[in-house]
């Protein structure tokens, strides 16, 4: 059966050197598991990698679409597999690497039967946000699907809203629709490399050295850039609701200070982490290797390795 490597992690944990350590070494293309590299234009917030640091390695699943267009899981999942499928065809080892924890899901476990979306019943549920705050309805949803809500920041417009979406439309939690049905059988094996910090404190380090470097790289300038060239943005287009570029457009509107615009970006992004790992510990058969170690690379080389060595059972 053909084999695959998968590299997951929360943002600022050297996901993407890793990636290509392994890509070059193992004669392997690297697929993104990220959902805010699909999008054109978005560079230096999303940290998508030069062509530089892609090391000659082809590089699946960036620049697909531009920011006012819309991507889905769904048709992640399709790409990936597509992409996988031709990067195994030339006889090649697909490298998934990213930290997109839905889109992994995703991936390994299929996409659940779940009702289309209500276009009149998101705008009540966004007329009781603007009037209560986001907030007040994640715990709205806490009360009535705390394992959802449990994996969402209250501030997560876009998820509180589905949820509470499929749970008006169906009278069930989101989270046992979730549950129903058997994941389906990936087209290959595939061996998921965890890269998780032993030291949380020194990944908070990371990203605020890394969102300082956006900003002295520009990402003011590219969002005034993206707001000048796509007037159909808006500050919940999905694209723009991406960690940084959110608190970017407050700045542009004038709602925050620099001052506030680097603190929130930072506060943001750890975030983020907090629930990126909050996901990988609730994943079974990983094989977890510590991001802050020296011996990082060398070690998910091993294990990719004997993973791909390992006799067909």
């Amino acid at each position: 059966m053909h084999r695959a490597i998968a590299l997951i992690g929360p943002t600022a944990s050297g996901k993407t050197a890793l990636a290509v350590h392994l890509a070059r070494a193992l004669d392997g293309e690297v697929v993104s598991i990220d959902s805010a590299l699909v999008y054109r234009g978005m560079d230096i917030g999303t940290a998508k990698p030069s062509a530089a640091e892609r090391g000659g390695v082809p590089h699946h699943l960036i620049d697909l679409i531009e920011p006012t267009a819309a991507y889905s899981a769904a048709r992640f999942r399709d790409d990936a597999l597509a992409a996988c499928a031709a990067i195994l065809a030339r006889g090649r080892v697909p490298i998934l690497a990213g930290g997109t924890m839905l889109y992994y899901k995703a991936l390994v476990e299929g996409l659940d039967d779940l009702p289309r979306g209500d276009a009149a019943l998101r705008a009540a549920i966004a007329a009781d946000a603007a009037a209560r705050g986001w907030p007040a309805l994640h715990a709205e949803l806490a009360r009535a699907d705390p394992a959802t809500a449990a994996r969402l920041a209250a501030t997560d417009a876009q998820r509180i809203g589905r949820a509470l979406e499929v749970l008006r439309l169906t009278g069930r939690p989101l989270s046992a629709l979730l549950q129903r049905r058997p994941p389906p059988a990936l087209p290959f094996a595939l061996r998921t490399i965890a890269v998780e910090p032993s030291d949380r404190a020194v990944l908070h380090a990371r990203i605020a050295r890394r969102f300082a470097t956006m900003l002295a790289a520009g990402l003011i300038d590219e969002v005034r850039d993206l707001r000048a060239r796509h007037p159909g943005l808006t500050a919940e287009t999905p694209s723009m609701r991406c960690v940084g570029y959110r608190q970017v457009w407050a700045f542009l509107d004038g709602r925050l200070t620099g001052a506030d615009l680097h603190d929130r970006g930072v506060f943001a992004t750890r975030q983020l982490a907090k629930r990126q790992l909050t996901w990988l510990r609730s994943l079974p058969q990983l094989e977890r290797i510590d991001c802050l170690g020296d011996d990082a690379p060398a070690r998910a080389l091993a294990l990719a390795r004997r993973f791909l060595e390992e006799s067909p059972r």
